[in-house]
């Protein structure tokens, strides 16, 4: 999260991350009252909390702190009751996490920012373009921002910075394999939250990290 997001979000403004202009008079009906439900009884939210928040990410293009909670809650209560998922979810980026979709996340986090250093003050980039695509069916999208990275790479000035973005998606890539053809509604979620704590975690202080401008 953001220095000036608050650790815990009121209901009614996460339910305003997931619907259209942020207005509750769009939310499904009883969706409040079925998540108040699912706090009580310690059971997973409704799924249509889940399908809304990634609707609402990929019609904007914006993975949010509060669409980010929201994914992290939901996949926290669905992993408590199945054995499927082992993995915790945690609150920031995870280089531990070898699930693809979430190393998807990644990369497509990295991919960006390599387009942000290689084109300064660009108005829009590869997530305007690709990123629903790019978390649905990520092997009809990845091999054309890969080609596009070499390109974007080939601009950049500093060998430091160059070294940097290929180790770290060389790191992003090794574990990953081959890439998925369709990603799941749950699987769009993690892959939403790696894009989401990459992007964060660029922004961070870091020494070994070289500026990009």
């Amino acid at each position: 999260r953001g220095p000036n997001d608050p650790e815990f979000l009121p209901l009614r403004r996460l339910l305003q991350a997931v619907v259209l202009q942020g207005k509750l008079e769009n939310l499904a009906p009883n969706l409040e009252g079925q998540i108040v439900e699912s706090i009580l009884d310690g059971v997973p939210y409704p799924a249509t909390l889940l399908q809304q928040c990634i609707r609402r990410i990929r019609a904007e293009q914006s993975v949010t702190y509060a669409r980010a909670a929201i994914l992290k809650a939901s996949l926290v209560r669905l992993r408590r009751m199945s054995h499927h998922f082992s993995s915790e979810v945690t609150m920031a980026l995870d280089p531990t996490n070898t699930r693809p979709a979430y190393l998807l996340g990644r990369l497509f986090a990295v991919l960006e920012r390599i387009q942000e250093a290689a084109q300064p003050g660009i108005n829009a980039t590869i997530r305007d373009r690709f990123y629903g695509a790019a978390s649905a069916t990520p092997v009809a999208v990845f091999p054309q921002l890969l080609k596009l990275k070499n390109h974007h790479i080939g601009k950049l000035d500093s060998p430091q910075l160059v070294t940097y973005f290929e180790k770290l998606v060389g790191q992003i890539i090794e574990p990953l394999g081959t890439f998925p053809a369709q990603l799941s509604m749950q699987e769009q979620a993690e892959f939403a939250l790696g894009y989401y704590h990459q992007r964060q975690d660029f922004f961070k202080p870091k020494e070994s990290a070289p500026a990009a401008s």
